[in-house]
């Protein structure tokens, strides 16, 4: 019996002579599109055309080895246009409203406030967790009512998925509260995360680099 040739990934190959491999490329582009990422969001307005241009260009190097460059991830902001998608850029400041409301409700200490506290927290993750999902997916660049829809109902079906994007945002928050230095960089891993996730459900052959 022949043995069967080891399916190729993308980023799962070092060069001759390669000092750090593949791995260490995706983290560096990561690291790359969060910093993209971050400074497109700076109106805040933009922060979901920003997010989904970084997960578009992250998408792209996992299925074509194309290093993240600052040109690249120019042109998926444009093709995911800022100026259509302002309205969905008020749900960050919604999110932002909720979350100073839980904190407020933490500290108040009146009758049930921990019960709405942990409640509110609860629906802030969830529609957290929805919105970088549909950040990932290429819908988004279509239309960002149709890609929240199906990241909603994909979150309710991959819980496992939902949860790993739930932690990397937990993590970053942990290491921005503890480095404020690093929310430069924050948008990276919860981007990557929610590419990956996305990504589980793609056949194999679609994620492989075309020759």
């Amino acid at each position: 019996m022949g043995t069967r040739p080891a399916a190729s990934s993308p980023y799962g190959r070092r060069e001759p002579g390669e000092l750090f491999g593949p791995r260490f490329a995706l983290f560096a582009d990561m690291l790359a599109v969060g910093l993209f990422t971050t400074v497109a969001s700076l109106p805040l307005l933009t922060a979901p055309a920003a997010l989904a241009a970084g997960c578009s260009v992250l998408r792209d190097s996992a299925r074509t080895e194309r290093t993240a460059t600052a040109a690249r991830y120019r042109d998926a902001l444009r093709a995911h246009g800022v100026a259509r998608t302002l309205a969905a850029g008020t749900v960050p400041l919604g999110l932002g409203a909720l979350i100073l409301v839980d904190l407020a409700l933490a500290g108040a200490g009146l009758p049930g406030a921990t019960a709405v506290s942990v409640a509110l927290a609860v629906v802030g993750a969830g529609a957290l967790v929805v919105g970088v999902r549909a950040a990932a997916h290429p819908a988004a660049r279509r239309s960002w009512p149709a890609a929240v829809r199906g990241a909603a109902r994909r979150s309710a079906a991959d819980p496992a998925g939902s949860l790993l994007i739930a932690v990397a945002l937990a993590l970053c928050a942990a290491i921005v509260w503890a480095l404020p230095p690093l929310a430069l960089l924050a948008a990276g891993p919860p981007a990557l995360a929610a590419v990956s996730v996305e990504l589980r459900g793609v056949p194999a052959r679609s994620r492989s680099p075309r020759r």
